[in-house]
């Protein structure tokens, strides 16, 4: 039996914004809610699909430096973020996906919150950012 596994080393951009470098951890839910349309007389409940209600966590190294973490994410507190897209790995051409190599992306997800401090003496400073809605798209081609 033929299995594929890839070494996980994802890309994401923030915008034209890349800050792989900067990630530890993404996890992208991609959810569409269950309506119930169960109507009289039926034996089982019937669902059908209601809105997207997507969600994208980045576990990000905390950083203060210009282009890093912070400087990328403060000014997009309480706002839609209009793309954010991650893959499995970099493109070998930016912006090119593939069916093996897919970049999905999150338009207009909403950044509630921002952790500005969470540090522990000697460790790295890490924060979980997670972005809320938007619409889940996906490229292949």
């Amino acid at each position: 039996m033929a299995t594929s596994t890839y070494l996980s080393n994802p890309d994401v951009l923030i915008g034209a914004v890349n800050v792989s470098d900067q990630c530890t951890s993404v996890q992208y839910n991609q959810t569409i809610e269950a309506l119930e349309s169960t109507a009289f007389g039926g034996t089982a409940r019937v669902f059908t699909a209601g809105l997207q209600n997507n969600e994208l966590t980045l576990t990000m190294y905390a950083s203060y430096a210009a282009s890093e973490s912070y400087a990328t994410l403060k000014s997009l507190v309480g706002t839609q973020i209009p793309t954010i897209i991650v893959s499995p790995a970099a493109p070998s051409t930016p912006g090119t996906y593939s069916a093996t190599n897919p970049g999905f992306t999150l338009s207009n997800g909403y950044l509630e919150t921002l952790p500005v401090m969470n540090a522990s003496l000697g460790t790295l400073a890490t924060m979980d950012i997670v972005i809320r809605g938007g619409t889940y798209t996906v490229d292949e081609s």
